[in-house]
């Protein structure tokens, strides 16, 4: 299995050594993660999620999970709900789904 997202390799800047380790080190990693995250999703069904609630949830960085729900809305299988809520900041964030077949 390889990494079907932005050409084969997670987002890095290309000539930058540690940018280029970082993308190969998350590369098996991100697509566990992205399943995980998917899962989850799909258990909090019309509820949704923000991505406060993954990182909370799901004990990520805010990096990791803010990368891997890009990665599902890429690969259309999560969508914005067109519904905010508030997060541990107080500030309005997207509430994620899983996309109805």
């Amino acid at each position: 299995m390889s990494y079907d997202l932005y050409g084969g390799k997670p987002p890095h800047v290309e000539g930058n050594t540690a940018s280029e380790e970082a993308a190969e080190a998350i590369e098996i990693a991100s697509m566990t993660l992205r399943g995980d995250v998917y899962r989850y999703l799909k258990r909090r069904k019309n509820r949704g999620a923000t991505c406060c609630d993954v990182e909370h949830d799901l004990r990520m960085r805010h990096q990791t999970a803010s990368a891997r729900i890009r990665e599902l809305v890429l690969k259309g299988r999560v969508v914005d709900s067109g519904r905010q809520r508030r997060t541990d900041s107080f500030r309005f964030a997207t509430v994620w789904v899983v996309k109805s077949r």
